[in-house]
């Protein structure tokens, strides 16, 4: 609630149940590894917003909590729009026809007010746009997660970025898993430039790779990387797996457990990011005008990070693995499905804070917190000699 609303207004119950279906999937997290030498015990509901605790984000009512997203009025509804890479402004250009200014929410504003949110998703697509209707679309059933085993000394390849594949490739680590983090030199994590404490939490204890897929030594490492691995964790679209020389579906046959985040589902072109994902699936919550607000900070990020973790223990069966294709939409409709309609409940000031009336009695509105965290994160390409070394990869 903290993070929903408006800065000058009080906080807003968001619609659906995404802190209790983060809190069961810790729940069933900390009962896998329970018999492990580092069970994972973490509240999920707290990670939804564990980043602001770090950044200092605040609720912002139609602009995202970090501040590179908008929910804007289309000619038919509503639209989530991110600005969060250096090229997007040039793609919002493209998407508007028009060379925008500094500040290009003006020109896009206007654009989509007489613009469907069906023209923005088909264009959005095309130009590899992180824009979306605020349009939810029925839940569909999400991957079942396979029987647990211990993740005490798997290897686990982690291509992600950002924040729902590091964050799933860390609650493996803290399992004891040995986690990899590989970049290329053309694209390093953007996560890189936000906050340098989030990023350690994520990122601390684990080893880096630097590769080079555009030279035949750098994609040899790679495929020899991913054929090491016990688990692998992507969030590319298949196409641009199959540029790098890695192939999903045959790694799965030859026992890995492939974890895929994508915006949509890996047969969609869609590109995404938190925010405009959970609020094109619907998680907006509604102002005392009715008009769309964000709800919490990038929650499909941690949402789906959380549920990719659980799926990522399952064991292979019969020396074969499993491609799970996580399509952070459909967590969030997941999120949704069970709790129709869109409660509007507010909060009241409670001395220097705000609580809310329930049938226990009022509960305060919880502050972001952040855990602790210990280690240091890795440059890139920190470790990528002692890790080829240690699987006797070549050097590329």
């Amino acid at each position: 609630m903290a993070l929903t609303g408006h800065l000058d207004g009080p906080p807003l119950v968001p619609p659906g149940n995404a802190a209790a279906f983060a809190g069961r999937i810790s729940a069933r997290l900390a009962a896998a590894t329970a018999d492990s030498a580092h069970p994972v015990r973490v509240d999920g509901a707290s990670l939804l917003t564990e980043r602001a605790a770090f950044t200092g984000h605040r609720r912002r009512g139609r602009i995202s909590a970090g501040g590179a997203g908008r929910l804007l009025p289309t000619a038919d509804g509503w639209a989530a729009v991110s600005c969060a890479r250096p090229d997007d402004p040039l793609l919002l250009g493209a998407l508007v026809g028009a060379a925008l200014p500094d500040d290009p929410w003006p020109t896009v504003a206007a654009w989509l007010r007489t613009h469907t949110g069906a023209e923005l998703a088909e264009r959005a697509a095309l130009l590899g746009l992180a824009a979306t209707p605020v349009d939810p679309s029925p839940a569909l059933p999400l991957p079942a997660p396979g029987r647990p085993r211990s993740p005490a000394g798997l290897l686990v390849v982690d291509f992600s970025a950002l924040w729902a594949g590091p964050l799933c490739a860390q609650l493996l680590g803290l399992a004891g898993a040995r986690v990899v983090k590989v970049e290329t030199p053309q694209r390093l994590d953007g996560a890189r430039r936000g906050s340098p404490g989030f990023f350690r939490l994520l990122h601390a204890g684990h080893r880096a790779v630097l590769l080079d897929p555009t030279t035949t030594g750098g994609r040899r490492a790679l495929s020899a990387l991913v054929d090491a691995a016990d688990v692998v964790i992507e969030a590319s679209r298949p196409r641009a797996l199959a540029g790098f020389g890695l192939d999903a579906e045959a790694s799965a046959r030859q026992g890995t457990i492939w974890v895929s985040v994508t915006a949509d589902g890996r047969g969609s072109p869609r590109v995404g990011f938190g925010d405009d994902v959970a609020a094109g699936a619907g998680l907006v919550a509604q102002d005392a005008r009715g008009e769309p607000v964000f709800c919490g900070d990038a929650l499909a990020d941690p949402l789906t990070g959380l549920f990719a973790a659980e799926l990522a223990l399952s064991a292979p069966e019969n020396g074969r693995g499993r491609l799970f294709d996580v399509a952070m939409s459909q967590v969030v409709s997941a999120t949704l499905a069970d709790a129709p309609g869109s409660p509007t409940g507010t909060a009241h000031r409670d001395g220097a804070g705000w609580a809310v009336d329930t049938s226990d009695g009022a509960v305060p509105v919880a502050a972001p917190r952040r855990r602790t965290v210990s280690g240091h994160a890795p440059e890139p390409g920190e470790h990528t000699a002692e890790v080829l070394r240690e699987l006797r990869i070549p050097s590329p």
